[in-house]
């Protein structure tokens, strides 16, 4: 264990022996800088440093994560980690009863969902990591947010160096090795493309966590890829392979709906139109992502308003969360002025504005439209048999138009 990993477990063992330091913490207020100075006078100053990235975690993951207040958390372990909502979902397709293997396991979030219905052992080449995730699940067995299954054991080891032939895995690699930033090339995780297509070729079964806007495409044959989406966001990618496979090679699920699509991209037509009925329809994000456009459009007997835009147009709004309704008010031409003389008869007190693959400054554009006293209107910019258009549109809930 090389004397950094063992400075990072000791200062680790320190705060949990003092939880009054982030009493301490959560009671001050003022900079970060005369926080530091008033709790040095008390504490080592490596210990307030590493207390204070602790409870800056804890404070983002509120609303996140179950026990937030109390977990162990990093910056970024906690943005690596699966949303406890998406967790939930998968832990659902894995067996009862049958030993897991949680690869890269981080925070623990996936242990923890896994854990409900089974045994689980969590690897990580930190050991650092691996007692956060210990006392994470501790806490969340603790809280009620969990309950074991099965037994749960931890490995501390680089997944490269495993024999995983014939076993239960899931797998979250890392993408930010080396890296500021998220590597969207799958090459780029750890581990690589190389070693997850391996991977794929010789365990039982299991799920790759991918990036939804990572390069998946035809990676991994005869596996199904589940893009799965929480409250309008498309949070990841899951490569469903061997036993735990679907028989279409794309799913798509809505949550906290559960709304889920299986289908293969290719089976399925919408047709086209270059005129709008009543209703523009948004589709999730996991529709698009996965490639499942003309599979629901063609369920719902909606429209596409252009092939290589994402929208649909229909005369009543599908009862599906795939999709979401937009009343049309006014159908314009992409023109500034003409735009603006529309919305000086018909101002509206603010504006939403959406567009895929146009180019829309939308905070600039936001700020020279007229303002009224007129319900909350949504500008699409949209194509329209090839041609830019400007679409003025109400949002509806249940069917109904809102202000």
């Amino acid at each position: 264990m090389t004397r950094l990993v063992t400075d990072e477990i000791r200062l680790l063992n320190e705060m949990k022996l003092i939880p009054a330091l982030f009493d301490e913490l959560r009671a001050l207020s003022g900079s970060e800088l005369a926080i530091q100075q008033k709790l040095r006078t008390r504490y080592d100053a490596a210990l307030v440093r590493a207390a204070m990235a602790v409870q800056t975690a804890r404070t983002k993951a509120e609303g996140k994560l179950p026990e937030a207040c109390r977990l162990w958390l990093t910056r970024v372990g906690l943005e690596q980690s699966t949303a406890w909502e998406v967790a939930q979902h998968k832990t659902q397709r894995f067996p009862d009863s049958q030993h897991v293997f949680d690869l890269c396991s981080g925070i623990g979030v996936d242990t923890a969902t896994l854990l409900s219905r089974g045994s689980v052992t969590s690897v990580d080449v930190d050991p650092a990591m691996l007692l956060r995730c210990q006392w994470n699940i501790e806490t969340w067995i603790a809280g009620n947010a969990v309950r074991a299954g099965g037994e749960w054991q931890q490995k501390a080891t680089d997944v490269l160096g495993l024999n995983l032939s014939e076993k239960l895995v899931h797998l979250d690699p890392d993408r930010r090795k080396d890296r500021d930033r998220p590597a969207k090339r799958l090459e780029h995780y750890h581990p690589d493309l190389q070693w997850m297509q391996q991977l794929v070729q010789t365990a039982a079964g299991g799920a790759l966590k991918l990036g939804p806007a990572s390069n998946f495409m035809q990676k991994f044959p005869q596996s199904e890829i589940e893009l799965i989406s929480q409250h309008g966001e498309c949070r990841e990618a899951t490569v469903w392979f061997g036993s735990l496979a679907g028989k279409k090679s794309f799913r798509a699920t809505v949550l906290p709906s559960g709304e889920s699509l299986s289908a293969d991209p290719l089976d399925a037509w919408c047709p086209t139109t270059d005129t709008f009925s009543d209703y523009i329809l948004d589709p999730d994000p996991a529709v698009v992502r996965s490639g499942l456009l003309d599979t629901v459009g063609e369920i719902h007997n909606l429209q596409r308003i252009d092939k290589k835009d994402e929208y649909f147009t229909g005369a009543r709004i599908p009862d599906t969360k795939f999709v979401h309704g937009f009343a049309i008010e006014a159908v314009l031409g992409n023109n500034p002025t003409e735009l603006k003389r529309y919305l000086r008869a018909n101002p509206g007190r603010d504006y939403e504005i959406k567009c895929r693959h146009l180019s829309v400054n939308a905070d600039t554009l936001r700020k020279q439209l007229p303002r009224g006293e007129g319900p909350i209107k949504v500008l699409f910019y949209v194509r329209r048999a090839g041609k830019a258009t400007v679409v003025v549109a109400r949002r509806t809930r249940n069917g109904k138009i809102t202000e």
